[in-house]
């Protein structure tokens, strides 16, 4: 994989989210505390592998630059600023501008979401297009009803429907040609001009965790998501039930991450496979699995879980919630 850079847009005056955003700007909401819409975008990026990311910013830019300084986790920062705000074109022009003409991958400053950017940018390196959209399917805001004939036989509380959006995050292999635009929004210029040349496709990956925090409603919506829910390096872990007698978590594992090779010394643990396939690496052995497989892991036994597809488990367990021994770790944490 070639070196690829980040840039996340975090010029936005969120004027749908004031109050909150009348002091600091959007990417500084919390989705939990002490954790903002960025910190989860800036995590994304250094797990995979991603070393240095532009902040594109301008509105309230100083409290950014106050939060992070010159360095995340390790992750340099670089900050744009646009002194006048023109639109996303503009923002992203000056971006392109000071990473030259290298790859990289574009972030709306807005969207929480749980995609593979590891996976995003082999894509994009393999593809032969030069510019790549993350697209998702919309989920209807509305509960729907289906009809047959004249009868109504059946309600469903907001599906996903047939339809894909963008999910704003975009891949380029280098620099990108903004033709005679000058401002405005890129999605409502540049990118129907890729597309009419053909120099435009789509990544997407099914069935992920995507909002864009617009509204007081969608924040509290990913608040609620993230009552019991820890990003991790390789996903996220989310507590769904917590008793004197069992615990119960929902794991999320992306395509080609792993967990630590751990052991648990108290906990009896029972894994159920919801999505997704991989395998458990034990000691002397791997144990594949897929959808609806059963898995036992007993107190003392080392294994890591290993996802070739994006995985998703219920693991219930005794309630030692912090019982865990990390023997080896594949991430800097």
């Amino acid at each position: 994989m070639s070196e690829t850079v980040g840039m996340i847009l975090c010029g936005g005056f969120g004027k749908r989210l004031r109050p909150i955003t009348e002091k600091i700007p959007k990417p500084l909401v919390e989705i939990k505390d002490d954790y903002t819409i960025l910190d989860k975008q800036l995590f994304d990026f250094k797990n995979a592998g991603v070393e240095e990311v532009y902040l594109l910013a301008g509105f309230l830019h100083e409290k950014i630059e106050e939060r992070y300084g010159k360095e995340y986790k390790g992750v340099k920062l670089y900050y744009v600023i646009e002194d006048e705000p023109l639109g996303t074109l503009n923002a992203i022009r000056l971006g392109m501008e000071a990473i030259g003409d290298r790859q990289c991958v574009i972030r709306n400053g807005d969207v929480v979401a749980d995609l593979n950017i590891k996976k995003m940018i082999r894509e994009g390196e393999n593809s032969t297009y030069p510019f790549l959209i993350f697209i998702t399917k919309m989920q209807s805001p509305y509960g729907i009803v289906e009809i047959t004939g004249d009868k109504l036989t059946s309600f469903k509380e907001k599906p996903l429907l047939d339809y894909y959006i963008n999910g704003g995050v975009y891949f380029s292999k280098g620099a990108i040609p903004f033709g005679d635009f000058e401002k405005g929004d890129i999605e409502k210029t540049v990118f129907p001009m890729l597309a009419s040349e053909n120099k435009l496709s789509y990544y997407k990956e099914n069935g992920l965790f995507w909002m864009a925090i617009d509204t007081s409603k969608e924040l509290e919506m990913i608040k609620k998501e993230y009552k019991d829910r820890t990003d991790k390096p390789w996903g996220y872990e989310k507590i769904l039930v917590y008793t004197e007698k069992y615990l119960t978590k929902e794991l999320y594992i992306r395509e080609g991450y792993q967990t630590s090779f751990h052991y648990h010394n108290n906990k009896d643990e029972t894994m159920y496979i919801n999505k997704g396939a991989g395998y458990i690496e034990f000691e002397d052995k791997k144990e594949y699995f897929g959808v609806n497989d059963t898995i036992r892991i007993e107190p003392g036994v080392r294994h890591s879980i290993v996802a070739t597809e994006n995985t998703t488990l219920q693991e219930i367990s005794t309630p030692f919630l912090d019982d865990t021994v990390r023997v080896d770790d594949f991430y800097t944490r």
